[in-house]
């Protein structure tokens, strides 16, 4: 599942976003690289998948919001680069606006990406990279939101919020509870109701689990369309801030069975939200070519 990184519900995140699926958490890459809980449900109270995920889909991700984020690639030899970004997030009714510049290396420096994130069924979201090498915006088409996001495991869609009523819930065959990290989570698995769905996101079905203190999801699987990896999303490290809580550290591992082929580790710092400075003005084609 998106848990996007920049999404009111993972959503990416399959995860973050950064509800759902694991698009649900990067936005949230961010993807609302923001995974928040709402009121938690009573312990004790029983729960159909869909209503869960209904609950973690409207998770208040907190509004108006700043973070600094570094992004680490590993790859399958463990090398590593380092990338330096700062984000930003917005909520426009019932729809959320995200952007985020790179700041470091050099060769990726005043890159700019924007998405907007759109609540009507139907309606594709729009995303926007800014390519400074090439003084030219670049529109992700709908059949490259599978593709990977700026060399890391997050792909584009991961960092959009996914619609509940693209997908069906239930609870997981062999394992409906599960502890992770100290937390009883319970385990969900979400599969897409269409081929478009597939093709857009890359993934054919996500296991999910979601905290049942505050309704993030905290884990997921995403079983990959093309060549049949896996890729795990995992969120080691959250916060709660101006009491929201915040994933802090969120990683993304690429399987080809046992052996990891490549993993990105997205590590969240300065995070503020209700902040003034942050305005509808600043979501703006020509500010995504102007960068900071």
């Amino acid at each position: 599942m998106k848990m996007g990184l920049f999404k009111k519900s993972c959503l990416g995140c399959h995860y973050l976003a950064f509800g759902n699926n694991t698009r649900q958490v990067l936005l949230l890459l961010v993807i609302g690289l923001f995974l928040v809980e709402p009121t938690s449900p009573a312990h004790g109270a029983e729960y159909s998948a869909r209503e869960i995920m209904e609950m973690v889909d409207g998770r208040d991700d907190g509004d108006r919001s700043i973070a600094d984020m570094q992004m680490v690639l590993f790859d399958q030899h463990n090398s590593q680069r380092l990338r330096s970004i700062r984000s930003f997030g917005i909520d426009q009714g019932e729809d959320r606006y995200n952007l985020m510049f790179f700041h470091s290396p050099a060769d990726v420096k005043g890159t700019g990406f924007m998405t907007y994130d759109y609540e009507e069924e139907g309606k594709d979201d729009d995303q926007w990279l800014y390519l400074p090498a090439l003084r030219k915006i670049k529109r992700i088409a709908s059949s490259d939101k599978s593709g990977s996001f700026m060399g890391s495991d997050f792909s584009y869609s991961d960092l959009t919020k996914n619609r509940l009523n693209d997908y069906t819930y239930t609870f997981h065959k062999k394992q409906a509870e599960v502890s992770v990290y100290g937390k009883q989570c319970w385990v969900i698995e979400s599969v897409p109701k269409n081929v478009k769905i597939i093709k857009e996101t890359g993934y054919t079905r996500s296991i999910l689990f979601v905290r049942q203190d505050n309704m993030m999801v905290v884990r997921a699987i995403n079983y990959v369309k093309d060549g049949g990896d896996l890729k795990y999303f995992d969120v080691k490290k959250v916060k709660r801030i101006d009491d929201i809580w915040t994933a802090l550290e969120i990683h993304m591992t690429r399987k080809k069975g046992v052996q990891t082929v490549h993993r990105t580790i997205l590590t969240l710092t300065n995070v503020k939200y209700n902040q003034d400075s942050v305005d509808e003005t600043l979501f703006t084609i020509r500010r995504l070519e102007k960068g900071l």
